[in-house]
């Protein structure tokens, strides 16, 4: 199969419960470095243009809101977060569903917290719709590390690609020196290594 590059128009970043309580929940990784991850790949796709799709399940309980990053981010795309109402695989919520299909894109780099619950049910629909899936493993845990590591082999088994941040946006950037790629260290690059 032919390599074919992740670019602002040929993919959509979808983020699912990046939620202040439901990162807390996690212990495979630590919370601030996995919310610095997310919100990484989320000035990325801004830069770029790329349609950004956020989800939250139940905010008014533990799971709690947003990450405040993400609405400095994107204005738009928070006000435009699906907020669902405790159904555990985001594709199963019929306006996440349709946000996904308005991206009108194939290609889907998915983080969620946690990969063993958030992420790994709707990168199985995903995949099973014939679309390609992105993981970004280190923007999202689980509550033990066997839980993680179950969850992306069980991903990765059934067809998605699993890859880090750092890789994510080395490959949307493709070229530091171009404007888009100079914009991506000045914001995204610099201020992680800070």
């Amino acid at each position: 199969m032919a390599f074919e590059r992740l670019t602002g128009s040929n993919a959509a970043l979808l983020l699912i419960d990046h939620q202040v309580g439901t990162i807390k929940m996690v212990s495979s990784m630590p919370g601030g470095e996995l919310k610095q991850n997310a919100v990484m790949l989320a000035k990325t796709a801004h830069i770029l243009g790329m349609p950004i799709v956020l989800t939250t399940s139940m905010e008014d309980h533990q799971q709690g809101p947003l990450i405040d990053e993400l609405q400095e981010i994107s204005r738009d795309a928070f006000d435009a977060r699906v907020k669902r109402t405790g159904i555990v695989n985001a594709m199963e919520d019929p306006l996440f569903a349709q946000a996904v299909q308005t991206t009108r894109r194939q290609r889907f780099i998915l983080a969620g917290v946690t990969n063993d619950v958030c992420t790994v049910f709707p990168a199985l629909s995903l995949l099973d719709r014939g679309h390609e899936v992105f993981v970004v493993a280190d923007a999202g845990g689980s509550p033990s590390a066997m839980g993680d590591n179950l969850a992306l082999r069980r991903m990765e088994r059934a067809g998605a690609t699993v890859l880090g941040t750092g890789q994510v946006v080395a490959e949307l950037a493709e070229n530091w020196s171009s404007p888009q790629g100079q914009e991506i260290l000045q914001k995204v690059i610099a201020p992680a290594m800070r």
